[in-house]
């Protein structure tokens, strides 16, 4: 009996007659050990001895494959950088590139608005007074003012210097160093400073 019920395992599509009249439409079936096995179209198995069954015949009604489910991968979440619009739009204003931007406010103040350094740079890219006055920002601890005074600032030494990491070096150590050393200044402050940043561009 286990030898015929195993020749028909091939068959995908099977009308499976059980000893007692009822019968059972299954994908296939197989023999495992003592037991047979049947494969439900649904999914799952049923284990039974194979005295109950007294007969498989193909199904000749067609039965299409249950559809495999569907996975649903949800959007890749994207950090929100804080001020972002503000960011954007102020760099596409002055033409200096948002990733820049965004590096140097995080090294500067890690996007804490109300930062104040020991020598008295302010807000998100650390204004020093004079530098704030000279961009006309009126409240350096207002995000966009600063963003904005901060972005015109190194759109200026973009200009001037022929490297980002000369324009950096600048932004952190005055334009002055930079022009007395003719390259980033010798300040272990202003090298990891400029570090920092082109590593966060990926420079």
């Amino acid at each position: 009996m286990l030898a015929s019920l195993a020749a028909a395992t091939s068959a995908r599509a099977e009308l499976a007659f059980f000893a007692d009249g009822h019968t059972m439409s299954i994908k296939s079936h197989r023999v495992d050990g003592e037991s047979l096995v049947l494969s439900l179209r649904s999914g799952g198995e049923i284990v039974c001895e194979p005295g109950l069954i007294v007969q498989f015949t193909a199904d000749e009604v067609p039965y299409p494959e249950p559809e495999p489910p569907v996975i649903e991968t949800a959007a890749p979440v994207v950090d929100a950088v804080p001020f972002g619009e503000i960011i954007d739009s102020v760099s596409a204003a002055n033409e200096v590139p948002a990733q820049l931007v965004r590096a140097v406010i995080k090294v500067e103040s890690n996007y804490q608005e109300r930062a104040r350094s020991l020598k008295g740079a302010m807000g998100l890219m650390q204004l020093m007074p004079e530098t704030a006055r000279r961009f006309s920002v009126a409240d350096p601890y207002n995000p966009r003012q600063n963003i904005e005074g901060g972005t015109r600032y190194l759109k200026t030494l973009l200009d001037r210097f022929p490297t980002v990491g000369l324009a950096l070096a600048a932004y952190n150590a005055g334009e002055a160093a930079v022009e007395r050393f003719r390259g980033i200044p010798p300040y272990a402050e202003t090298q990891n400073y400029v570090s920092q940043i082109l590593r966060l561009l990926g420079q």
